[in-house]
């Protein structure tokens, strides 16, 4: 049985988006559809001072009229190592600084200014930092069906991986149509994640943070036992 998710790049995104990789056999990255101002695709939070902040990447020329493979980082703005200064002074206490600061450090200053190729190594060296066995297709454009929309384009993409099942966020149910899978002969699941919590040194818990915040107060091992906290309905 092969199972396929598919979601936009995130920068850095939190937990859930990783549950969803790691309940699939094939993640395809969706990267030739159109950015979205203010979402999470250049941008996400860190817990600085016991509160969250939000980080973020300057691109170049973004607008909602333009694919995400088409946008560039604006690296004249000098933001990988402000980045990087921001979470040395958030996380420099955490017991796994030292070594999620050297993954997060490679991600970081990966030399591509492309976004849709800097979020695609991101993916790529948290996959392996956690030992995750997924396969992340490496362009959505592959597929060649971008006069495809929605629901549709979802299903050819299965039907080209020769998918059995299609895994998606919760926040899916009222895009998709569960009979229109099951006539392509496909299952269709959805991810709905448990609350999980974990010390982050001080003060009460604070979800819905970028995995940076994960991994700096976890260690792999720990981390993948909380992807498993969710359920396919």
């Amino acid at each position: 049985m092969k199972t396929v998710a598919i979601m936009q790049p995130y920068f850095l995104p939190y937990m859930g988006y990783f549950q969803l990789m790691a309940a699939a056999d094939k993640f395809v990255v969706f990267d030739d559809v159109n950015f979205i101002n203010r979402g999470w695709i250049n941008r996400n939070r860190l817990l600085l001072n016991g509160t969250p902040h939000t980080f973020t990447m300057p691109l170049r020329g973004a607008s909602q009229n333009r694919l995400i493979c088409e946008i560039e980082l604006d690296d004249e703005q000098g933001w990988r190592e402000k980045l990087l200064r921001t979470i040395r002074l958030a996380y420099g206490k955490a017991p796994c600084y030292a070594q999620a600061s050297t993954l997060l450090e490679r991600v970081i200053k990966y030399p591509s200014t492309r976004l849709d190729a800097f979020l695609l190594n991101s993916l790529h060296e948290i996959v392996h930092y956690l030992s995750l066995e997924v396969e992340i297709v490496s362009t959505s454009r592959i597929y060649k069906n971008t006069h495809l929309k929605g629901q549709e384009r979802i299903l050819d993409i299965c039907r080209q991986e020769q998918a059995d099942i299609y895994v998606n966020s919760i926040g899916g149910m009222d895009l998709y149509n569960r009979a229109d899978f099951s006539r392509q002969a496909l299952s269709l699941y959805f991810l709905r994640s448990r609350p999980v919590a974990y010390s982050q040194g001080k003060g009460e818990h604070v979800a819905g943070l970028s995995i940076m915040d994960v991994l700096m107060f976890n260690e792999p091992s720990a981390v993948r036992c909380m992807l498993a906290e969710m359920d396919l309905v």
